[in-house]
């Protein structure tokens, strides 16, 4: 997708009522500091619209970003970090769910996890979480140009197996550097936009 047009539209604390959008919603979860930003700014070809920060867990709202006046990008507060109460770790939760279930156009939930490791107590949860809200999540293995290629399918199958993924769940390896993987998002995101013949199917890694 060419993107001409994308700016943050609106932002929803844990109080606000979620806007009643048209178009079609993909969004974005995953534990602070796995790369959201990084990977939303990838997809839109911009450097800070979704802003990065040296303070894991800082950002408490979710951000919705219109793209080309023809699809949301939702940005969800990031999850598992140690500093953050569990008072308001709850509040996070509660506005994530209600997001989840009263989004009439949300298309796509992606979970976002760092290819380098085996998928902590917080990843599972969430991929769980996700499906238990009636989605079915695809799994976005980030940093994958901090690890080997020789690698790649060790840890494919590690993040695979430590999420207890769905025999055809989709996972798709992404680097925010090389931008490997984004072509293959943009597939999915524009086949379940109904602007593609199917949709994507399992990622292949490259060897």
């Amino acid at each position: 997708m060419i993107i001409k047009k994308a700016e943050l539209e609106t932002v929803c604390g844990v109080t606000s009522t979620f806007p009643q959008n048209d178009h079609p919603e993909f969004a974005f979860a995953g534990k602070s500091n796995v790369g959201k930003s990084s990977l939303i700014n990838g997809l839109l070809n911009r450097k800070a619209l979704a802003r990065t920060s040296s303070q894991p867990g800082k950002t408490q709202t979710i951000n919705f970003y219109h793209i080309n006046d023809e699809l949301y990008f939702v940005d969800l507060p990031g999850y598992g970090y140690a500093k953050v109460t569990q008072e308001v770790k709850a509040k996070w939760g509660k506005m994530i769910e209600r997001y989840l279930k009263s989004s009439d156009v949300l298309k796509c939930v992606f979970l976002l996890v760092d290819i380098r490791h085996e998928p902590s107590e917080n990843d599972k949860t969430m991929y769980e979480w996700i499906l238990y809200n009636g989605f079915h999540p695809v799994v976005i293995a980030t940093k994958l140009d901090k690890i080997k290629r020789s690698q790649v399918a060790k840890q494919v199958k590690l993040v695979r197996q430590g999420l207890g993924m769905e025999k055809d769940g989709i996972l798709i390896p992404f680097s925010a550097e090389t931008k490997q993987g984004k072509d293959e998002i943009w597939t999915l995101i524009e086949s379940l936009m109904g602007n593609a013949p199917q949709q994507l199917e399992e990622a292949e890694v490259q060897e």
